[in-house]
């Protein structure tokens, strides 16, 4: 078995190629030929949390266990297995694979649901999924102007110098008049409102996936012509941004990724809520570890 480290998944997996995964993940679970299995989590009295998810795409099957701590930090595993024989394939140092596949999703969704002629982002948080969603939707999108909003000044600043982005001093001015949007924070609160989202924006809102939190306001979710989400399997337990509106999941607008064909007519707003699927990490995973694996047989040849 293989022990797969952080710089190796850095070192192979590109974030173009990753978006290209999510695409082909996507296509299987619509055509059903890849499973999901939502997120577990175990909490004890202590503040600590264990969480597990799995999935299967292709000849490979895996789970994802990580633990997580509010003042300590989490740490993230993926097990890799041959699907046909249960064989175990690859252990992952998953922090960095986690980060970009998570991108990736939105990379795709944004590629399905922006106009096509977007070119300016905005942004709120700047921790590490910020950066990821910058690059996933720089992938799929001619972006010229990037603008960034978090609580702390000098992170943003930070943040800003090393992507390339704008730091502004408030959220509504990061928003307003941006052609696409994410939100990337641990906010239990909306981080925007709705009066600054203008027609013909895209949103992708993937920081929060338990029930009780969200990212965007009651009235976004509701006059959004169409909301995307990973699994509405699992968005029933984590999707706080559509629980709390709240919105029954047979509205016609709310639909999963995986079925989503084409962008509105007209002048839509749109919305990706990303969760973060193990089937992602599987589709993720297995290209890393085939690499290396060719890798290795090319020079044993």
């Amino acid at each position: 078995m293989l022990h797969i480290t952080e710089q190796q998944v850095r070192e192979i997996l590109t974030m173009r190629q990753a978006v290209r995964l999510m695409r082909e993940t996507f296509t299987a679970l619509r055509a059903g030929t890849a499973q999901n299995q939502p997120r577990h989590r175990l909490f004890l009295p202590g503040g600590s949390v264990l969480h597990s998810m799995a999935g299967a795409y292709g000849t490979y099957f895996g789970t994802k266990i990580y633990s997580a701590h509010a003042r300590h930090g989490a740490h993230f595993f993926f097990h890799l297995f041959d699907a046909a024989t249960a064989k175990p394939l690859a252990l992952f140092e998953a922090n960095y694979l986690g980060q970009i596949r998570t991108g990736a999703a939105s990379g795709y969704a944004t590629d399905a649901l922006a106009a096509p002629g977007a070119s300016t982002l905005g942004v709120i948080g700047s921790g590490f999924q910020a950066e990821a969603q910058i690059a996933a939707v720089r992938a799929v999108r001619d972006i010229r102007d990037i603008r960034v909003w978090s609580r702390n000044e000098s992170r943003r600043n930070e943040f800003a110098a090393k992507t390339g982005a704008r730091a502004v001093n408030s959220a509504e001015e990061a928003v307003r008049g941006a052609d696409i949007v994410a939100t990337a924070t641990f906010s239990a609160d909306p981080v925007l409102e709705s009066a600054w989202v203008g027609p013909g924006v895209h949103v992708n809102a993937m920081g929060s996936n338990r029930g009780n939190r969200r990212e965007l306001p009651s009235d976004l979710v509701l006059r959004a012509d169409l909301i995307a989400i990973d699994s509405i399997e699992q968005g029933k337990i984590e999707a706080g941004d559509i629980l709390m509106a709240p919105l029954p999941w047979d509205d016609p607008r709310i639909v999963e990724l995986a079925h989503v064909e084409r962008r509105p007519a007209g002048n839509p707003v749109t919305i990706f809520k990303s969760l973060g699927l193990a089937v992602e990490d599987v589709a993720a995973a297995a290209f890393i570890y085939e690499t290396l694996v060719n890798k290795g047989a090319a020079a044993e040849g």
